[in-house]
């Protein structure tokens, strides 16, 4: 691998959450052959590998990544054609939250809902990120990746990339075979805004806002998440996070009433339980089940803690290492199973645990 390659990388400053020791090998690429000779190069040392995007779902332990971290540098953002949808192919370590912006100021509906949210646009098909009511599995038409196996960039539709709940192919069946190199998505121009999130529906009422207005629904969006520590602030010490740390606990219909049957027996009589269907299943409240277990905004343990603006983000309070972010969650993890019989979920990716 003729890349310029460094040794001993601290990573903690290319997380949103601060937190993580050093890569032993590093490299930038800013091109699919970069990329490939990295993999390759990897391959034949056999060396671990760890491809990092934007930094913001991931948590890196203190011992660092004992192999090679490929930085992924992709740009550019291509608009394949404009009918009544726009198809815009964007490189995989575009900025999310600058593509989305594009997508408002032209007019392009089926992203306004995820502004705010901070990390590259070749992370959301691998988490299928969503928020307030939208998931970017409902706009992806095709995911280019580079396949880890052979070498081969190959075009994935949006239904072989087996989307679901905060899953995909990517994440939860094919975890370390493929790159994400592109991801092209099919947006409605001139389309209503996707206001179907209750917290979202009640703000855009009480401001007049109305759903062709993509500019006002993403303000909106930025002001709910900015009040919740959700927006990347560097004088705001609850933004060094990496945003809700947990999933919301899905349960088959078949087991909630057992679940309603726990809560009743553990809290105050008539205490209002949120829950939404999800399918064949029901979707609970993290933030609340977190809550309910004991642990309010602004808990603290050591250097880590939650934000004072939302039960579900676990910070960095200053100093914190991986181990005491960990400590934290295994804490609420333990303590939220207890009471309520509910395994909490991360989200963030564990590296070089």
């Amino acid at each position: 691998m003729n890349l310029p390659l460094e040794e001993n990388v601290p990573l903690a400053h290319f997380t949103t959450i601060g937190v993580g020791g050093p890569a032993r090998y590093f490299v930038r690429t800013t091109s699919v052959d970069d990329l490939r000779a990295a993999v390759d190069g990897a391959a034949r040392r056999q060396q671990p590998l760890f491809i990092l995007g934007g930094g913001s779902n991931l948590l890196i332990a203190d011992s660092g990544f004992a192999g090679l971290v490929v930085k992924l540098d992709l740009r550019g953002i291509t608009v394949e054609s404009e009918d009544e949808f726009a198809t815009v192919k964007v490189a995989a370590g575009e900025r999310w939250d600058d593509f989305v912006a594009l997508a408002v100021e032209r007019g392009w509906a089926g992203v306004e809902c995820l502004s705010g949210i901070p990390g590259s646009a070749g992370a959301t098909p691998i988490q299928n990120v969503g928020a307030y009511g939208q998931e970017v599995s409902e706009t992806i038409i095709r995911v280019e990746v580079l396949d880890r196996r052979d070498g081969l960039v190959k075009t994935l539709t949006n239904w072989e990339c087996r989307f679901g709940y905060r899953s995909s192919l990517f994440k939860n069946f094919e975890r370390d075979r493929y790159v994400v190199v592109n991801v092209t998505y099919r947006l409605r121009r001139g389309g209503q805004a996707a206001v179907r999130y209750p917290e979202l529906q009640k703000y855009v009422e009480n401001h007049r806002i109305g759903t062709t207005d993509l500019r006002g629904v993403r303000a909106a969006v930025l002001a709910i998440r900015r009040r919740k520590g959700m927006v990347l602030d560097p004088a705001d010490p609850d933004t060094r996070s990496d945003g809700s740390f947990f999933m919301n606990p899905l349960l088959p219909r078949t087991e909630f009433e057992q679940f309603l049957s726990r809560v009743r027996s553990t809290t105050a009589e008539g205490t209002a339980v949120p829950s939404f269907p999800a399918g064949d299943a029901v979707k609970l409240s993290a933030a609340w089940l977190i809550e309910h277990a004991g642990f309010q905004k602004g808990y603290v343990h050591g250097r880590a803690g939650l934000s004072t603006k939302h039960t579900l983000a676990v910070i960095n309070r200053g100093g914190a290492t991986a181990s005491e972010i960990l400590e934290l969650v295994r804490t609420i993890q333990a303590k939220v199973r207890d009471i309520f019989g509910i395994e909490l979920q991360p989200e963030p990716n564990l590296v070089g645990f």
